[in-house]
């Protein structure tokens, strides 16, 4: 298998994964400090779901205009048969 196939599977799985609002990180914030005394707060945040849409669709687009994903996935009328049909008939 293709490194590059291997990672858009990835970017994919991972951009579902976000979009579907599962994603998110911590922080931690410091709000008081008095000498020795210090009181932080953790935090946690969501990662916003159009990061995760645009993850799916920066990779879909690269795929689709390398010709990868229609050939890989076999799907008929994406840009690289179109290629190979017209290239392909005796003219």
């Amino acid at each position: 298998m293709k490194a590059g196939l291997i990672v858009g599977v990835i970017l994919i799985l991972a951009g579902i994964y976000v979009a579907a609002g599962q994603a998110s990180y911590k922080t931690d914030r410091e709000v008081l400090k008095i000498g020795g005394l210090e009181a932080s707060v953790k935090e946690s945040h969501l990662v916003p779901q159009w990061a995760g849409a645009i993850a799916i669709w920066a990779e879909v687009v690269t795929r689709r205009d390398s010709g990868g994903w229609w050939s890989c996935l076999a799907l008929r009328g994406g840009p690289s048969d179109a290629r190979r049909s017209s290239a392909s008939s005796p003219a």
